[in-house]
């Protein structure tokens, strides 16, 4: 069935769960999740941005772009947004979906490489919706260390989870963690975890 919705002559028109669900049956591990995030955890994501810090915000895993449509809907210029999704078939349709933002195809835990090629100044945010508790713990450790490196003093790195314990507890690096309530709208139930560096 999937590989008959992948030729469809309407394919353009496909619900985005459907395609969530498709990339999820092609590779799972990629993918994470079967379903897109909900708004209302877009939303929480999103609120999340400091509005009067300058510089660029960069999405990890946009997927389908409920979460960049929320960004954008708090405001943030489509400018100023950078995306990283690994899968070419969300790629072409995030550009085709968002006028002026910038969505390259890659791999967000090669973070060096998107850094030099595509971060000039310090970041304003980092929003994450991959799905960090399928890699082991020192390669979540490792790109939250590396994305916090690329943040402006005291922005936020900003990653949802399903799970009861942040994907990098507090003890084992140089941040403090906020949590949010559970979004209970969301399916599964989810919430928000945001990382930053201590500002002396």
């Amino acid at each position: 069935m999937l590989k008959q919705l992948r030729n469809h002559p309407l394919k353009d028109h496909i619900p985005d769960e459907i395609r969530f669900l498709r990339q999820w049956f092609d590779n799972p591990i990629k993918t994470g999740a079967v379903a897109p995030s909900s708004p209302a955890l877009a939303r929480k994501m999103a609120s999340y941005i400091p509005n009067d810090l300058p510089g660029p915000v960069l999405e990890l895993g946009p997927g389908t772009g409920v979460v960049t449509h929320a960004v954008l809907r708090h405001g943030i210029d489509p400018a100023r947004v950078l995306a990283v999704e690994y899968s070419s078939d969300f790629v072409a349709m995030l550009r085709d979906r968002f006028a002026g933002v910038s969505v390259i195809e890659g791999d967000a835990y090669d973070f060096e490489t998107i850094r030099q090629n595509h971060i000039r100044e310090p970041l304003a945010a980092v929003v994450s919706s991959l799905p960090l508790f399928t890699k082991p713990k020192p390669m979540r450790k490792r790109l939250i260390s590396l994305c916090l490196d690329a943040l402006a003093p005291g922005a936020p790195f900003i990653q949802f989870s399903y799970a009861l314990v942040p994907p990098v507890p507090e003890k084992e690096g140089n941040f403090t963690i906020e949590t949010s309530n559970w979004i209970l709208g969301n399916l599964p139930p989810a919430r928000v975890w945001v990382y930053r560096r201590p500002v002396n």
